[in-house]
């Protein structure tokens, strides 16, 4: 095997990022305060071709030089809107027909490897402050919670991580 050159991965222009066929998901960042968490969900949300982003409460916005240190440019590529209130964005998208879910430890939630997606739907994803999560009253308005099965001694991750997980996972689902 011989790793690729950066030139042989056929990556997408910021133009044709744009045009292409998006997955149906929005991804909602309730409160996250880290900056570089921020950029992470940016990128790893192009990567996966996410509908678009919304950055609610003290959520930092675009253009900010600790958001491109992780987003590597998708800030740029990537749909975004920001919303004081995180609960605004979530009725926003009931209004659209959205499945709302929020990535939470909760009862009643869902383990993630048991979910399975109506591809006929489109889904929200919520994310939650790194120390407090996703907002009770933010809970109270989903759908669902997804749970993401954890076995060792640490029962949390950081955020930019859990997003990576079920994004790829909701992407994988949903193409």
């Amino acid at each position: 095997m011989k790793v690729k050159k950066i030139t042989e991965l056929n990556r997408l222009t910021v133009e044709e990022f744009k045009e292409e066929k998006k997955v149906p998901l929005v991804v909602i960042l309730d409160n996250v305060r880290s900056l570089n968490n921020i950029g992470s969900v940016f990128r790893t949300s192009d990567a996966f071709l996410v509908e678009s982003i919304f950055l609610c409460g003290i959520t930092a916005t675009p253009p900010h030089a600790e958001i491109h240190k992780t987003a590597l440019g998708a800030e740029y590529s990537m749909e975004w809107h920001y919303f004081e209130n995180t609960v605004d964005a979530v009725m926003a998208l009931k209004e659209k027909g959205y499945v709302i879910c929020a990535v939470e430890q909760a009862q009643n939630s869902v383990m993630l490897d048991k979910l399975t997606l109506d591809k006929k739907n489109k889904y929200a994803l919520i994310l939650g402050n790194e120390v407090k999560g996703v907002r009770q009253d933010v809970v109270d308005l989903c759908d669902c919670c997804v749970e993401i099965p954890q076995y060792g001694t640490k029962h949390s991750l950081n955020v930019s991580v859990a997003a990576g997980i079920v994004i790829w996972d909701f992407s994988g689902q949903l193409r």
